[in-house]
């Protein structure tokens, strides 16, 4: 399988030089020469599959001949060595819970993927990549953890100074070794705009810098194995099927779309936004206008230009009539979030965070436009992460798991910068 980039389609690339180059020369993301079409048999058959079946087939068209079969399957063992439990909450709804790996977010499996991809490259040279990333709340911590450890990698993770929850920065924050924290005086936009311009740098270019973000095509193409997984469980149903994915940067719901556009039967996408609405706002004016991101309850996806539309926009040929049929998109304050926790905790018993909560809210308005289906939406993280949030929001109290518990009493070592000229100073070192 063969890249391209977004800004220029002569610019072919293979998968490594994609995953180590993160973004193109031409700050474009990368994207698939080809998007393959799973067979007819694989979903009649769906049910019988393990995951790790599941996602081999998926993903091996990708790669191609690029790490054998073995070395794949072992990657893919190793990145799916937790479950992901499909919890009815109501009739015709349940919750994707994602967040049952070592750092309790979904973005555990795009991490141990390419961190696995990345060490498979690496693993008979002597030089290292350094893999830069910013994060809004889990990819930090996700990255820190894949990472950690791994041969031939350098990790420097960017993140905006209190503006993610306590145990998110201890996760990326504490562990040392080969794991560095920028803490940013400013917002998720700000980190996210220096990597970006630390990639086009030319005096930065013999660090070998590479992204962990959703826009490396390591970290957002495993991001599909979690429709799969629900499919496999919601199939029997016989009903369309709806998601609802609770959207910062819109790696999940791109990866789900790329999964459809692969053959998943997958009846309709739901991006559900917080106040940070640059999507909601384009589906209803037509105009593609980003705006600075805005601090909110659900930190996850206080993205104000969220990278990954743009491979939406490519998967429809730019096309917005196309894109509506299968594609909606709403918005919702922090006031409405803790008000469906609430609702939520109050009717089902069921614990949901901010984000997973905003993805409820907007499951239910599309099953209301379209009551004949069943939907899931995706419950990315657990609530633990937002401790501050959810036992004031609900009156409990969270019982600490064993994951969180291993970096509560660790030191934060972090380093404070404000400028892109600061992130330059490090990494020239």
């Amino acid at each position: 399988m063969q890249y391209y980039s977004l800004n220029n389609k002569e610019h072919l690339v293979s998968f490594q030089e994609a995953v180590t180059n993160g973004l193109a020369p031409d700050k474009g993301l990368y994207f698939p020469k080809e998007i393959p079409k799973l067979e007819a048999s694989f979903f009649d058959s769906i049910e019988s599959l393990s995951h790790e079946e599941i996602a081999f087939e998926v993903i091996q068209p990708y790669i191609g001949n690029e790490i054998p079969e073995k070395e794949l399957k072992k990657i893919i063992s190793e990145t799916l060595s937790f479950k992901f439990p499909l919890v009815q909450i109501e009739n015709n709804v349940f919750s994707l819970e994602l967040f049952h790996g070592p750092t309790m977010a979904f973005k555990d499996v795009g991490a141990r993927f390419m961190s696995r991809c990345l060490g498979y490259f690496n693993k008979d040279k002597d030089t290292n990549n350094t893999v830069l990333v910013a994060t809004s709340g889990d990819t930090g911590g996700a990255v820190a953890s894949g990472f950690l450890g791994v041969k031939g990698v350098d990790v420097v993770i960017l993140y905006p100074s209190k503006k993610v929850s306590d145990i998110q920065e201890r996760q990326l924050t504490t562990l040392g070794q080969n794991i560095t924290a920028l803490e940013v005086d400013g917002v998720f936009d700000d980190c996210q705009d220096m990597v970006k311009k630390a990639f086009l740098d030319p005096d930065l270019k013999h660090k070998k810098l590479t992204s962990a973000n959703s826009i490396n095509i390591a970290r957002w193409l495993p991001q599909m194995f979690y429709f799969f997984f629900a499919y496999k469980e919601l199939k029997k149903y016989n009903k369309p099927i709806i998601t609802s994915c609770p959207s910062g940067n819109f790696g999940n719901i791109c990866a789900g779309i790329l999964a459809k556009k692969m053959g998943l039967p997958i009846h309709h996408f739901v991006a559900t936004t917080n106040a940070n609405d640059t999507v909601p706002r384009f589906l209803r004016d037509g105009v593609y206008q980003p705006k600075p991101s805005i601090a909110t309850i659900s930190n996850a996806m206080d993205v104000g230009n969220p990278s990954n539309f743009v491979r939406i926009q490519e998967m429809y040929t730019n096309d917005l009539k196309a894109f509506e049929k299968d594609f909606s998109s709403y918005s919702y304050s922090d006031e409405a979030t803790k008000e469906i926790m609430q609702s939520i905790y109050s009717n089902s018993h069921y614990i949901a965070e901010p984000h997973g909560a905003v993805g409820y809210l907007g499951l239910q308005r599309a099953l209301a436009l379209q009551p004949e289906s069943i939907g899931f939406f995706l419950e990315t993280a657990h609530p633990i992460k937002f401790l501050d949030i959810v036992e004031p929001t609900l009156s409990v109290t969270l019982k600490i798991p064993k994951q969180i518990q291993t970096v509560l009493n660790k030191h934060k070592k972090s380093i404070p910068i404000k400028e892109y000229a600061a992130l330059k100073e490090y990494l020239s070192k």
